[in-house]
């Protein structure tokens, strides 16, 4: 398998289908022109650039290829070439290769390495990072369509040689959101089903509510001092995913994940033309202006009131008459009794002070069509909203999720042009321009009354100084941290929940969470998406029942293995003509016609595909059933076998 990148989500996919799924990887760097390029026999700098997220595989310095030319069987290729372009693939072997992962940062990039990758081999398995969703979506369509052009008998569906477009961002916003507001579901778009899974806090001396399933214990090292709280390092006090039932009832006064409900994901509904053809009132006028314009219109009624029962008018002559002498065009009360007289007198007053009133709406109305172009300004009394750093790609992502599920939002951008600034304005979302390293920046957003803070900008260093200047002014604010070097994550996290062991700290790296998902693509299965469990990663795939002996003829409750995978729900995509829901009884039984969505970790996956213990005799070989089936596999720890690296230039 290839993989062509040179940030960290490309690290860390080399590193998932190295480690977890066993598979062989060239890692294709790109480099600049200009760049002094690294001897063939020499690792140094690929092992530079892999060491950030391979600190558990054992380099070997100086391993030169076999003399066959052919790469041991779990060997790890870097390869470094200005571009992706037809002779860097070849050098990388994609004519022979399974999978082609294409995680540049720029979109066209990817597209031109795909398109020149689908000419080399029509049957690679193609696997695109693209920002794009509505481009991503025809190019899937062209370049399947180029595949079965090129070898007209190929099936794109039977043989695998299908394109998968994946979004990084996307993938990791709902886990970002979601770390920002304790409470909200964590929704995942599973085909036709939407999974929901919450958060429940832990209850004193009670076992959590599992709901549908418990999809994880949470970790109960919070005061962990060596700050491997939420890591695969916390052991048994860590977390626990998939736990099955006997340990769910013996953890007492644990927070648990558990899934609420699944449910049809049903159209999008088309927006309300009425709502919109509504007056936005709220809009145009501000909330002083409203109670003063309340204010006359009460002062009018109560006058209206008096004139009929001091006169004995009708209701309606006795509004008529009051309007008439609040503007000043009624006929004098001379030779009227007393009370019409100190109500007309009344009613001139209310007059006065109703016509600055009028002025004021006036201007704010004009004023608001003026500025509707412009960023609002936080309100002075907003409170409880989170505050959102950074409006690049994943910060645009998480804003519009959050007002999706009409969280209270403050943006802070440094950018005046940046990519969020028009969906912020769009969305009539509150926004500060500036650097929030300034002082009064986080003032202006209103970080003294605010929910949380999600600091996601691309650069550590402000968002750990953003995190710091926040807590100084509210120490027990929920923070957020986009965080890319997992052993500066480690210690801003440890040193955060020292300093406040009363506040939620969490970081979060989108690469960490997109990984699994693009691994679970490059072994031809889809995805759906991926849950944030502190620390480590919950994923839900759709996985044909055919194609795997541990599911295949086993009832549903058989076939759950505890922090391996479990069973969710049947997927109405996929080819099962029963006619049944998607609900799945403990006692079904699974046959080969059946489509189920499963959550798995990233190891249980690969143990369900196959291909998490591979034989060192071949590249081929992936073990038969008893060999994929063998107990324990899934929970073994994550030391990794001896690996070699090797380096070649392009």
């Amino acid at each position: 398998m290839i993989v062509c990148g040179g940030d960290a989500l490309a690290h860390r996919l080399a590193r998932e289908l190295h480690e977890v799924y066993g598979e062989q990887v060239t890692l294709l760097v790109p480099v600049l022109p200009d760049e002094p390029r690294t001897p063939a026999g020499r690792t140094g700098r690929a092992l530079a650039l892999f060491g950030r997220v391979t600190a558990a595989v054992t380099r070997t310095a100086g391993a030169a290829a076999p003399a066959d030319g052919v790469d041991p069987v779990g060997a790890l290729r870097v390869v470094e070439a200005a571009e992706a372009d037809h002779r860097a693939l070849t050098d990388a072997g994609a004519e022979r290769a399974a999978a082609l992962a294409l995680v540049h940062e720029d979109d066209e990039t990817n597209i031109r390495a795909a398109l020149t990758a689908r000419r080399l081999n029509p049957r690679l398995r193609l696997v695109i990072r693209l920002y794009n969703r509505k481009l991503g979506q025809h190019l899937e369509t062209l370049l399947d369509q180029a595949a079965v052009v090129a070898e007209p008998g190929l099936d794109p569906e039977k043989l695998d040689a299908a394109t998968t477009v994946l979004s990084d961002v996307d993938t990791a916003a709902p886990g970002l959101a979601a770390a920002a507001v304790a409470g909200t579901s964590k929704v995942v778009q599973a085909g036709g089903l939407l999974l929901h899974a919450v958060d429940r806090p832990p209850v004193a001396g009670q076992a959590p509510d599992p709901g549908l399933c418990t999809l994880a214990l949470l970790s109960a090292t919070a005061g962990d001092p060596a700050g491997c709280e939420g890591s695969e390092r916390s052991g048994d006090a860590g977390p626990r995913l998939l736990p099955d039932d006997r340990t769910v009832a013996a953890a007492t006064g644990r927070a648990a994940v558990t899934l609420e409900a699944v449910t049809p994901a049903g159209p999008a509904l088309p927006a309300a033309r009425l709502a919109a053809s509504a007056l936005p009132v709220a809009s145009l006028f501000s909330r002083r202006l409203r109670w003063s314009l309340a204010g006359a219109v009460a002062a009018v009624l109560a006058l209206a009131l008096a004139s009929t029962f001091i006169t004995g008018d009708h209701p309606l002559h006795a509004a008529y008459l009051t309007l008439l002498d609040i503007f000043a065009i009624g006929d004098p009360a001379v030779g009227e009794p007393t009370g019409r007289q100190v109500l007309q007198i009344l009613a001139g007053f209310v007059g006065l002070l109703l016509l600055p009133v009028i002025v004021a709406a006036l201007l704010e109305g004009l004023g608001t069509f003026r500025s509707a172009t412009t960023l609002r300004r936080p309100p002075r009394g907003l409170s409880g909203h989170v505050v959102l750093l950074g409006l690049g790609k994943v910060g645009t992502r998480v804003l519009a999720r959050l007002r999706r599920l009409n969280i209270p939002v403050v943006c802070v951008e440094s950018d005046p042009e940046a990519r969020g600034i028009a969906v912020a304005r769009r969305l009539r979302v509150p926004t500060v321009i500036g650097d929030v390293t300034e002082e009064g920046v986080l003032e202006a957003a209103r970080i003294h009354r605010a929910h949380a803070l999600l600091a996601l900008t691309s650069v550590d260093i402000t968002n750990l100084e953003a995190a710091l200047s926040a807590r100084a002014v509210t120490p027990d604010l929920r923070v957020v941290l986009r965080l890319y070097d997992d052993d500066f994550a480690t210690a801003v996290f440890r040193t955060l929940r020292t300093a406040h062991p009363g506040a939620l700290t969490r970081s979060r790296s989108v690469s960490h969470l997109a990984a699994p998902a693009f691994a679970g693509a490059m072994v031809g299965r889809q995805v759906f998406g991926a849950v944030p469990v502190e620390r480590r990663v919950l994923l839900f795939a759709a996985v044909d029942v055919a194609d795997h002996p541990l599911l295949d003829g086993r009832t549903v409750a058989e076939a759950f293995r505890p922090g391996a995978w479990r069973v969710i729900a049947l997927d109405r995509a996929g080819h099962t003509t029963s006619g049944e829901g998607w609900r799945l009884a403990p006692e079904r039984l699974l046959g080969p016609e059946d489509r189920v969505v499963v959550a798995a970790t990233r190891r249980g996956l690969a143990e369900l595909l196959g291909r998490g213990d591979r034989h060192r005799g071949g590249r081929s070989g992936r073990g038969d059933a008893t060999d994929r089936a063998r107990p324990g596999a899934a929970t073994s720890s994550d030391s990794a076998p001896d690996n070699s690296v090797r380096t070649e230039q392009g």
